[in-house]
Order: C-alpha cells, then structure tokens, then sequence
C-alpha cells in the first residue's frame, strides 16, 4: 500500500469512527426526545377517517401512486379524467410550505391505470414529525395502492454525473434515521406491517429495470444513472466539508426527502420506485464560486419534466401490467 493510500484509509476510517460517534451522541438525546413527547401523531383511525373521506370524494381507485418532487409538479398533467383536492381541504394532511409544492392531491388515469399524485411533499425542515411527513404513504396503502414511485430534486456528489441527468434510486443512506428520526419509531401497528422490516431490497429490482428499458425506448439512456441517494434532515444545502464526507461514505446524491416515505412504503408492502432529478453539482471543491440555490433547482426541475412525464407515464402502464400478471 502507498504511503498516499494509507493516508486516506486513515482518513476513511477516521471520518466513519467521528460519523458514528456524532451520530450516537444525537440518537441518544433524540430518542430521549421521543420517549418523553411520543412519535404516533396519527392513530390508525385517523388513517381510516382520511382514507374513507377521500374514497367518498372520488371515484378513482388507484394502485400507483407518484410523489413528485421539488418543481415536478407537472408529472400529474398528463393524466385523464383528473380530480384535484387541495391538501388543506384533506382531513389530517399536512399542508406544503415550500416554493416548488404546489400542495394538491391529484387522481386521474394514465394509459388506463388509475394514480394519485402528490403534487409536493413533505419535510422535516418544515417541523412535521415524520408521522405526518409519511401519513399519505398509509393512505395509499389503505386506498389499495400497490406500487409508489417517488421523485425529488438532489444534488449530485457523483463526479460522473451531470445536471439534468436522472438517478436511478438503487438504495438510500438514511443520516435523519442513524440519529433516532425514523419513521417507524414508537409502537408498530402490524395492520400496517411488522416491527423490523428488510430494507435491502427497499427499490424494487424489476422495477429499476423496466426505468432502464423505457429510457432506451425513450431515448434518454444517456443521461439515465443509477445510484444511492443521501437523505439529510436540511433545509442548509451541504457544506463542502459535509459533502466530502458523504461522498466517503458512498453517496451518488444527496436530497432532504423521499427515505421516510420509502421507508414507511417498504413496510407496508408497497413496490417502490424512486427516481433523482439531478439539478446541481454538489461542491467538493473549496476553489468553486458556484452557489446551489432553490430557484435553480426549480428551473432544472422544469427542463426536465417533460422527458420525465414521458418517463413516468411508461412506467406507470408497465409496472401495472407486471403487477398483473404476478398476481
């Protein structure tokens, strides 16, 4: 081994050893947090009040739903015969804070397959708890959704990708859920799933592959990645310092959403797709000038939504129709 190797082995392993002593620092004080305040926000009637209020409102049945990212609003405006609710109109949902969220809750069919798209999420940044950032995943499942397809905004750490390239979700690292902010922590209702749950295999394999089929046929191959994605809590984007770590770490993106309702997702059963709008560089670089901002993220968001629309639509017939004919 060269002397430059062991340098950043040591460095490797130095920069894990502080990682894991932070992060069990803050797990410790914020599972205090939540033994003394509690994490169950919402009780299973809740999910059942909101599920059945919405069945009453709409004739829509779906079995895919879509989150849609930062500025990826636009997803849902393929759809036919659509019915939009607003969230604030919705009983128990939280409302979307951010620019970019338009806050809607939209059904409608999409190459005859009924859907629901979220047209914006929530954060924790916004000072939900993760029981509200995840409750619309429970209703879903309590609708019949069978699949989730999850989109956002992220910032590339990987050297080889580009802006406007589209990442591929083929597993997460979760830095909110290392320090005690997990989504399923607190009493486990097994209506919805059981208490310990696998997430290696959290982004469906056959899905992930229909994305790379489609892209071909598309023609989008070219800017299609594959790679993890990185959720920290925000709303700060990343310091150089902070970036380099992850980058160590093994991170190809990084975003401050989606893990939650994949998490929560995965527990309930659902098949789950998750797909990365690259829309900035992530520096690691203390000589760059360039400064990641929203209204960027937005403008790159808007580039893209169409080849992702096109994208997505594809999808959304062919994961049906696998799931067809698996059952």
């Amino acid at each position: 081994m060269t002397c430059d190797s062991a340098n950043r082995s040591r460095a490797r392993s130095l920069c894990l050893c502080l990682l894991v002593v932070v992060l069990l620092f803050f797990s410790g004080l914020c599972s205090r947090t939540m033994h003394c305040k509690g994490n169950s926000c919402c009780s299973f009637e809740d999910y059942k009040l909101t599920t059945q209020w919405l069945l009453n409102h709409t004739s829509h049945r779906p079995k895919v739903a879509v989150i849609c990212g930062s500025g990826l609003g636009l997803l849902a405006d393929g759809a036919a015969n659509k019915q939009t609710f607003r969230y604030q109109d919705i009983p128990n949902f939280p409302v979307s804070t951010v620019a970019g969220h338009e806050g809607c809750l939209v059904f409608g069919t999409i190459e005859g397959t009924s859907c629901v798209f979220m047209q914006g999420h929530f954060h924790l940044y916004e000072g939900y708890s993760l029981c509200q950032v995840t409750l619309p995943v429970r209703i879903f499942k309590l609708m019949g959704v069978e699949s989730l397809l999850v989109t956002n905004a992220s910032g590339g750490i990987c050297p080889d990708f580009k802006v406007g390239d589209i990442m591929i979700i083929k597993d997460h690292i979760n830095l909110p859920g290392f320090a005690g902010q997990h989504p399923l922590c607190g009493p486990n209702d097994e209506r919805f799933g059981i208490r310990f749950p696998c997430m290696s295999d959290a982004y469906s394999k056959d899905l992930r592959r229909l994305v790379l089929e489609a892209g071909l046929e598309l023609g989008c191959n070219d800017f299609i990645r594959e790679g993890v994605y990185c959720m920290v809590s925000g709303p700060n984007f990343e310091t150089i310092a902070e970036a380099r770590m992850l980058r160590i770490l093994g991170c190809d993106s990084v975003g401050m959403s989606t893990v939650p309702e994949v998490t929560v997702a995965k527990h309930c059963g659902l098949r789950v797709l998750g797909l990365s709008l690259i829309t900035n560089k992530v520096s690691l670089d203390y000589s760059r000038e360039e400064k990641v901002n929203h209204e960027e993220v937005l403008q790159i968001s808007k580039m893209r939504a169409e080849v992702l629309q096109k994208l997505v639509a594809t999808m959304i017939s062919r994961c049906q129709q696998q799931s067809i004919n698996t059952h």
